[in-house]
């Protein structure tokens, strides 16, 4: 029997969760989200327009689906751990070249591979929860660790401005290498800490083992699995499709259409990773107890709140209270679908369920930002673009409310 590296008085599923956290701040927190962040600067110095710049966006979602599509392979192959460090370090060097980057066409060939590097880091660290948590850990483990996005949208919000006022011009370069370097540290430490699951160490899953009759247990393939997983899949395909729009192009519109100062702008910025600290743990611990489907409803009630203020133009006021509420909820519904396959679909299937439906949410994301790109350029306003994600997000609680409640542990 082996035994984690060294004696812990806590379950070693936590330092899994650690870095788990480490992991999404890199992969998602800053190559992801830091990205809008960086574009006012970026695109004044390359000269982007703003259809350029959705393209970028979608090039890198482009990459991320790209990734997903493998993922189900490669973690079979490499296992997560591996894939994990691979991802991280694919990230690190792309972002690296970036800040050396002299085109348009050359940001954009490096940002699709940070979206496949995004993907390969992403997929196999949430399919950890499934594994070394039981149900009644998984959103509470789920909701820890996407606050390494929070964390990464705070960084770098008060990062990138700072960069940009001490060297002018150049800020948008200074900072692609600084969150090149710590991806490459964040790799380091992955390759050291993460354990593909409990056996490998002696251990069980974390949490209460529930006993179950035989009538009870989950069947390899549960009734009405293939209806679940569209579902879950076309719920995350319109977050992917809405979340993005907002996450990489409301510092634009703060900016570029609201006459914002990019201090400012990366004030507000900052405060979407300050209330999206704990939502993914408050939603995804919520979501244990009133279920999954009550939980994405109310998310996408909130979110369709947020994106309806951002394309009203009733003044700051309204903006404020916007990135207010995106914040709140901006890591819930992964940290929801991340228990949420296990829940519906049993441990045993848990990494191809959350692979499947990332390919649906990937192909929604990769749409978003490149056709709000388009419709912004052609109106000269993003805000109709916030309106049609208003309205997606309203029909997703709708579907949402469409999804039945587990009938017992999936494991």
């Amino acid at each position: 029997m082996r035994h984690p590296p060294f004696r812990l008085p806590f379950h070693y599923g936590w330092v899994i969760v650690v870095t788990g956290i480490l992991t999404l701040f890199a992969c998602l927190g800053l190559a992801r989200f830091a990205f809008g962040m960086l574009l006012p600067a970026m695109g004044a110095g390359l000269g982007l327009g703003y259809d350029q710049m959705g393209y970028i966006s979608t090039g890198n979602f482009a990459g991320y689906l790209l990734s997903v599509a493998l993922a189900p392979l490669l973690i079979r192959l490499l296992r997560p751990r591996l894939l994990i460090v691979c991802g991280l370090l694919l990230i690190a060097l792309c972002m690296l070249a970036i800040g050396r980057g002299q085109s348009f066409l050359a940001v954009a060939i490096l940002y699709f591979f940070v979206g496949m590097g995004s993907g390969f880091a992403n997929i196999p660290v949430m399919v950890l929860v499934s594994h070394w948590f039981r149900r009644e850990r998984r959103g509470r483990a789920a909701g820890l660790m996407v606050m390494g996005s929070a964390l990464g949208i705070v960084f770098s919000g008060f990062l990138i401005p700072r960069l940009n006022l001490a060297l002018g011009a150049e800020g948008w370069r200074a900072g692609w290498l600084v969150l090149g370097l710590i991806a490459l540290g964040a790799a380091l430490i992955a390759a050291v800490l993460v354990r593909n699951d409990p056996a490998a160490l002696g251990l069980e899953p974390e949490g209460p083992k529930t006993e179950l009759p035989p009538a009870a247990l989950v069947p390899k393939n549960p009734p009405g699995a293939g209806r679940i997983l569209l579902r879950l899949g076309l719920l995350y395909l319109l977050f992917g499709a809405t979340y993005m729009i907002y996450g990489t192009f409301i510092v634009t519109t703060l900016v570029v259409e609201q006459g914002f100062a990019e201090a400012r702008a990366g004030l507000f910025w900052s405060w979407v990773g300050g209330f999206g600290l704990f939502s993914g743990v408050v939603f995804g611990t919520l979501s244990d107890r009133i279920g999954r489907k009550g939980g994405l409803m109310l998310v996408f009630a909130i979110q369709t709140a947020a994106y309806l203020l951002a394309g009203s133009n009733l003044g700051t006021a309204a903006l404020l209270l916007s990135v207010v509420l995106y914040g709140l909820v901006a890591f819930a519904v992964p940290t929801i679908m991340a228990a949420a396959v296990g829940d519906y679909l049993g441990l045993s299937r848990a990494a191809a369920a959350f692979s499947t439906i990332t390919v649906f949410f990937a192909v929604g994301q990769t749409l978003g930002p490149g056709a709000a790109g388009l419709l912004a350029e052609s109106l000269g306003t993003f805000r109709v673009s916030y309106l049609v994600a208003a309205t997606l997000t309203g029909a997703a609680v709708l579907l949402a409310s469409r999804l039945p409640s587990p009938r017992e542990d999936r494991g």
